[in-house]
C-alpha cells in the first residue's frame, strides 16, 4: 500500500482540532485560543516528538511505522474504524481485529481520563495492563512498561516472588486459584494456538505451584470485590474493585475505591500526595 500524505495530513489535523482538552484528561487553562488540541499536546499523547507529528500534519514527514500509527490512533482517541482508516492512509495494513487487539476504545479512555484522583487501570483478558491512572501507578507501580510474558499479571504471580508483596498474604491462595482458573477459561475460549495457551505452557514449565493449581481443573473462580493491597510505606490498603467491561475489545476498566471515612480512604489521600515516590 502507498501512503497518501495529503489525506493523512488532513485527517490528523481534523481529528486533532475536534478533540478538546477535557476529552483527553488535560486542563483547558485560561488563555487557550487553539481550536481543539495543540500539536505538542497530541505529540505528547502519542509519545513522539512535536516536530515529527507536525511534519505528518504538514504532509512532509516520513512514512510512519505500524507501531507509530497505533500510538497516534490511541493518542487521538480513534475508534477501531478510524484507526483502520489511519493505517490505510499511512500505507499500512490495519491490524487484525479480535481479542488480541490492544487498541483501547475512545469511550473507555474518556472514563479513565476522568479518574485521575482514583487508582484505575485498563487490562486485557490476560491481565496485561494497557493504561493506568497516576494513582494506579503509585499503588502498584508502572505496569505498562513490562514486556513479553511478564505483562500478564497471572504470569508474574507464579514466576516473580516480589509480585506477591503487593497483596495481603490472606489473599494469596484465592489469587492463585483465580489466575489459574481465568487462564484456563481464556485458553478454552481462544484455542490451543492462542497466547493464553502459550502462557499456560510457559507456566507449566516454570512453576510447580502453577502446575498444582492448573491440575485442579478449576473454572469459574471470580475475584473478591474487596482487595487488600500492601504498600511499603502506608501498609494495608483495603479497596473495593469495580469493573467495566468492553466486550468488543475484551478489555476491562478496573476502578479501586475506599470506603469514605475509613483508614484506607485516608491512606489513598496520602498516596495521592506522595505519588510513586517513597517517603
Amino acid at each position: 500500500m502507498e501512503i497518501d500524505r495529503a489525506e493523512l495530513a488532513t485527517f490528523l489535523r481534523h481529528r486533532r482540532e475536534s478533540l478538546q482538552p477535557e476529552d483527553v484528561g488535560l486542563s483547558r487553562g485560561p488563555r487557550r485560543r487553539t481550536a481543539g488540541l495543540r500539536r505538542e499536546e497530541v505529540a505528547a499523547l502519542c509519545h513522539m516528538s512535536p516536530d515529527y507529528y507536525a511534519r505528518l500534519e504538514r504532509g512532509t514527514g516520513p512514512q510512519p511505522s505500524e507501531q507509530m500509527i497505533a500510538s497516534i490512533a490511541q493518542g487521538l482517541h480513534l475508534s477501531i474504524s478510524e484507526r483502520d482508516h489511519l493505517f490505510r492512509l499511512a500505507g499500512q495494513q490495519p491490524p487484525v481485529h479480535g481479542a488480541s487487539s490492544e487498541h483501547i476504545s475512545p469511550g473507555l479512555l474518556r472514563i479513565l481520563d476522568r479518574l485521575q484522583d482514583t487508582p484505575a487501570e485498563i487490562v486485557t483478558e490476560l491481565g496485561e495492563t494497557l493504561r493506568q491512572t497516576p494513582l494506579g501507578v503509585a499503588l502498584t507501580g508502572d505496569l505498562t512498561s513490562l514486556v513479553g510474558d511478564e505483562r500478564s499479571i497471572g504470569y508474574r504471580w507464579f514466576t516473580d516472588p516480589n509480585m506477591r508483596t503487593l497483596y495481603s498474604p490472606e489473599d494469596h491462595e484465592q489469587l492463585s486459584r483465580l489466575w489459574a482458573s481465568g487462564l484456563r477459561e481464556v485458553m478454552a475460549l481462544r484455542g490451543p494456538s492462542s497466547r493464553a495457551a502459550h502462557l499456560a505452557e510457559a507456566l507449566t514449565a516454570k512453576s510447580a505451584e502453577f502446575r498444582e493449581y492448573w491440575g485442579r481443573q478449576e473454572v469459574g473462580v471470580r475475584p473478591n470485590e474487596v482487595k487488600h493491597f500492601t504498600h511499603p510505606e502506608l501498609g494495608m490498603i483495603e479497596l473495593t474493585c469495580q469493573t467495566l467491561v468492553d466486550p468488543a475489545q475484551s478489555h476491562s476498566l478496573l476502578v479501586y475505591t475506599a470506603v469514605p471515612g475509613s483508614q484506607s480512604s485516608e491512606k489513598l489521600r496520602m498516596l495521592s500526595v506522595i505519588g510513586s515516590q517513597r517517603l
